[in-house]
């Protein structure tokens, strides 16, 4: 019975294969060169990411103060005292973060929507922690950067915060100049960001 069930079951080449395919732009022919790839030549390779993966599956988490991954209750920038504690700005994703880390030209705190407002795929303001910004907003925070894609999406999103955010009398400012219409704020250059962050303008 167990030779039986064993024989009906998936080989765990393309199971292991078929695994690869959640990583964004990874298809067929990619994951199969990945899989190979590790089997042929990287086996010390392949168990060293699987113990990784593995274990930042477990442990890493969101800070509770900005949303960023951590590894603890607050990431480094939230626990830095060193940083700006009264300008805030508003990324989509960890991804756009470190971009504006990489450019060296930020000096404040932030706060990670994990994603925009979409209501087809039923991310509304609660997903994207709304509630949790306005509470950052009240302690003490004076200047608002919303650097948000300029998708459709990230157009609404803008839109949404700084109508929430407006009550308040925060000066609320956007990242204008030198990123393309459509464009994300992961794949634009160092120098190009730090400008549009430089150039930012009230809204």
């Amino acid at each position: 019975m167990i030779d039986s069930v064993r024989d009906s079951e998936q080989p765990l080449l393309d199971q292991l294969t078929e695994a690869f395919r959640c990583l964004p732009g990874v298809g067929p022919k990619g994951a199969q060169r990945m899989s190979l790839h590790l089997l042929e030549r990287d086996r010390s390779g392949g168990k060293r990411l699987a113990t990784l993966l593995n274990e930042a599956m477990e442990r890493i988490g969101n800070c509770q103060s900005c949303r960023n991954l951590c590894e603890e209750d607050l990431c480094n920038i939230c626990r830095n005292t060193g940083r700006e504690t009264t300008t805030l700005c508003i990324v989509e994703s960890p991804a756009d973060l470190i971009a504006i880390e990489q450019s060296a030209c930020y000096r404040g705190k932030y706060f990670v929507l994990m994603g925009t407002l979409s209501p087809i795929e039923g991310i509304g303001p609660e997903e994207i922690g709304i509630d949790q910004l306005l509470s950052r907003c009240k302690a003490g925070v004076e200047e608002l950067i919303l650097a948000v894609s300029s998708t459709v999406e990230g157009e609404a999103t803008a839109h949404y915060i700084a109508e929430s955010v407006r009550p308040l009398g925060i000066s609320i400012t956007r990242i204008a100049q030198g990123i393309p219409l459509g464009g994300e704020l992961e794949f634009i250059d160092g120098n190009t960001l730090a400008h549009a962050i430089e150039g930012r303008k009230g809204i």
